[in-house]
């Protein structure tokens, strides 16, 4: 978001970039008209939508385009399921936009506050060990280019589909996004503190078992927090959370109550063990159904920083149980729980899944604490167990490493060269991650 005096901050509050000029474009033609002229100036431009993303992949030294007005549904084609969206639209408001075409997304991340482009260009997922990412759900992608001309790309333009699904915002500005919808459905979701190594001993059939599995590990105690959740058709009959109920576990609890805890172990870090037991004991616990969208997200409220990587499937507990014994070995007080999902293998040539199914582990840190030593330490484990990390989250890999990781790289970065040789969609991140 743009702060006053022109100060352009992310949600986490982990980058910040004062551009030369904030532009809003409120048409495609407003976006091809912004990008030819910073062009034939010599400047670059970075698109941007919610701020959600914890990297420096937005970061706008130059042009910022805020795409907030370029939002809402294009057009439906309910007999193949595709739902085109302008690209500003927000994930939390395209339930509503297809509900009256009985429709849903086939699967969200827990968190549905960034723009549809912003999450699929920094390989956005969910958990779920048949179900990709959100760039394996794009099925035709506009984008306006270096030379402000706009480009549509389709599944009939074969595997270049699979080259700008998640693009890094290198390509080009996104303006639309088709999404390969599914029938809407229901989810039925529950929620439980369970022993620790039980989860682990068991996870990989618990992600075969369940549609969507994940869990939560607070440090310092010997319980995860498990959620687990299978689909139904959309004429199931559902047991929602009451209003009240709702309420209390993600605003109060989730909210109020951990945002305290965090704050008072920033203060007294001695105190993090004892919160983190209690924390453990009051989520979770609950059973309930919904309409899809409503099970998979939840609020969140607690500002903090995260670092996410996608490892091979099979090294998942490896790696889980490597973290967790390095913060006990280091004693370290972390008031933030770890997070395990998986995810299915996909085509997309910069997806953190492209050709493997991956289990993603990501560790946050309280907005007010320095992650500096702690996501090092663990960047050092999980580069080792094969690691990849996610683009739109804090990592410190470069171009050195990362070509080795994608079996893709060098296409990606010649298509870039193709698409953008003068690099007017570059910034320091994307220098770092793809090279000049």
């Amino acid at each position: 978001m743009t702060r006053p005096g022109g100060r352009w901050q992310n949600w986490g509050r982990t980058e910040q970039v004062r551009p030369r000029r904030v532009e809003r474009p409120p048409s495609v033609d407003a976006v091809r008209r912004a990008v030819d002229a910073a062009a034939r100036r010599g400047l670059r431009v970075k698109a941007v939508g919610a701020g959600h993303s914890f990297s420096a992949i937005a970061l706008a030294p130059d042009i910022l385009l805020d795409l907030d007005e370029l939002s809402g549904l294009v057009d439906v084609d309910r007999e193949r399921g595709l739902a085109t969206f302008a690209a500003g639209t927000r994930l939390h408001r395209i339930p509503a936009l297809l509900a009256p075409y009985g429709l849903a997304m086939e699967n969200l991340g827990d968190i549905d506050r960034q723009s549809l482009a912003g999450a699929i260009s920094t390989g956005t997922h969910g958990t779920g060990i048949r179900l990709g990412g959100l760039g394996s759900q794009v099925a035709g992608m506009s984008l306006v280019t270096a030379d402000g001309e706009r480009v549509t790309v389709t599944e009939e333009d074969g595997e270049l589909l699979d080259a700008v699904a998640v693009s890094l915002g290198a390509l080009g500005v996104i303006v639309e996004v088709t999404l390969r919808c599914v029938p809407a459905f229901v989810l039925a979701a529950r929620e439980r503190p369970e022993p620790l190594q039980e989860v682990c001993d068991d996870l990989a059939a618990r992600a075969e078992r369940d549609d969507h599995f994940e869990f939560y590990w607070f440090p310092g105690t010997d319980l995860a927090l498990t959620k687990a959740q299978q689909r139904h058709p959309a004429d199931t009959p559902t047991r929602p959370l009451s209003a009240g109920a709702r309420f209390l576990e993600d605003v109060v609890v989730g909210g109020v109550l951990h945002r305290v805890a965090c704050a008072t172990g920033a203060l007294l870090p001695a105190s993090v063990p004892a919160l983190n037991r209690v924390s453990t004991r009051v989520w979770g616990g609950r059973d309930f159904s919904d309409a899809s969208a409503a099970v998979f997200a939840t609020r969140r409220s607690v500002r903090f920083a995260e670092m996410e990587y996608a490892v091979p499937i099979e090294r998942l507990v490896p790696a889980f149980e490597a973290v967790r014994d390095l913060i006990r070995r280091r004693g370290w007080r972390i008031s933030f729980p770890i997070e395990v999902r998986t995810a299915a293998a996909d085509l997309a040539w910069m997806s953190t899944s492209h050709g493997r199914e991956s289990g993603y582990i990501a560790v946050h840190r309280y907005w007010r604490e320095d992650p500096g030593a702690y996501f090092d330490a663990v960047e050092e484990i999980l580069l080792a167990e094969g690691g990849r990390p996610h683009w739109g989250k804090m990592h410190a890999q470069d171009a050195a490493v990362l070509a080795s990781r994608y079996r893709r790289f060098a296409d990606f970065v010649a298509l870039r060269d193709q698409w953008d040789p003068h690099r007017v969609f570059a910034n320091p991140y994307l220098d770092r991650v793809l090279g000049g």
